[in-house]
């Protein structure tokens, strides 16, 4: 079952066979969708969570047994696990029951600081990569490799930067790509969201409030969590969001940002060329993915 295909209907229809107890409450589609999982919200205080295709199904198990232990030592709220639901009503997946969470997702010019904003992410990060990783799953195909090598989508960065070697610089890009799978994590793996976007930031009161979306938590090499650092931050916020990293991890976390705007444009410009200016904005990012891939590789050559 595709995406589309998880509709409202379906949805209501598996809460009201598996779980009677909220059967009479009223589901609404959420603001802003993920890719990985269809999200609906179930009443005031709960949300459910479908995984859209069988290569995101595993994330359910994961956060279940990991996200009650992480809450516990992070200072800002992440989902919170209710109920598991099974397969069923035509529907071929496990799924899950969270409790909502408040805030809005952190795009559309809702920041009202983007300096300490990127002070509180970045301490959000810090108390993440801080917890005790023992037993955790270690980055891998469940994560798409969050917390890995970034070797593991040389093959694919390299094919987007010729295909789209008469939209950048094609010479700068495998420069920057280069010298984000020369860098090493040198220290022990730890804890890893795996997809810090804005659309997975939550604000209340134009602060950072929450995050969401722990589909790609594994254990493993942070620097995936920096991407953001291009794709959203600048100027001074984006100096607030480093500070204390080191210079290996940063230009990896470059490698990683550039790999998501080359296949977001790629993937743009194959399939809906008319609207490849808007690649990239439905992430939250501040920029669309060609103007992101521009600041990446300015970022390297110092313009």
């Amino acid at each position: 079952m595709k995406k589309p295909a998880i509709t409202t209907e379906l949805a209501a229809r598996l809460v009201a066979s598996q779980f009677p107890q909220w059967a009479d409450l009223p589901v609404r589609p959420v603001e802003l969708d993920g890719w990985d999982n269809t999200t609906f919200r179930l009443g005031d205080h709960l949300s459910l969570r479908l995984p859209s295709a069988d290569r995101y199904a595993p994330q359910v198990e994961k956060e279940h047994r990991w996200l009650p232990f992480l809450a516990q030592q992070l200072q800002l709220p992440i989902p919170e696990p209710i109920a598991k639901g099974a397969p069923g009503c035509g529907y071929p997946r496990p799924w899950s029951v969270y409790r909502w969470l408040e805030g809005e997702p952190a795009v559309g010019g809702r920041i009202a600081d983007l300096e300490h904003f990127a002070d509180d992410l970045a301490a959000f990060l810090a108390a993440l990569h801080a917890i005790d990783p023992a037993g955790g799953p270690a980055a891998g195909e469940h994560s798409f490799f969050r917390g890995g090598s970034l070797a593991a989508y040389d093959e694919e960065t390299r094919d987007a930067i010729s295909r789209l070697q008469r939209e950048i610089d094609p010479s700068l890009a495998t420069a920057v790509w280069e010298a984000a799978l020369s860098t090493r994590w040198h220290d022990l793996p730890v804890w890893v969201h795996g997809d810090i976007t804005p659309s997975n930031l939550l604000i209340v009161d134009g602060r950072l409030a929450g995050v969401i979306d722990f589909g790609c938590l594994a254990v493993g090499d942070p620097a995936c969590d920096l991407a953001i650092g291009w794709t959203f931050f600048y100027g001074d916020s984006r100096r607030a969001f480093r500070r204390g990293v080191d210079d290996e991890t940063w230009a990896c976390g470059r490698g990683w940002a550039l790999w998501k705007a080359l296949i977001t444009l790629r993937d743009a410009l194959q399939t809906d060329p008319p609207r490849a200016d808007r690649a990239g904005l439905r992430f939250g990012w501040r920029l669309n993915a060609r103007a992101t891939i521009d600041e990446i590789l300015a970022d390297l050559s110092g313009r």
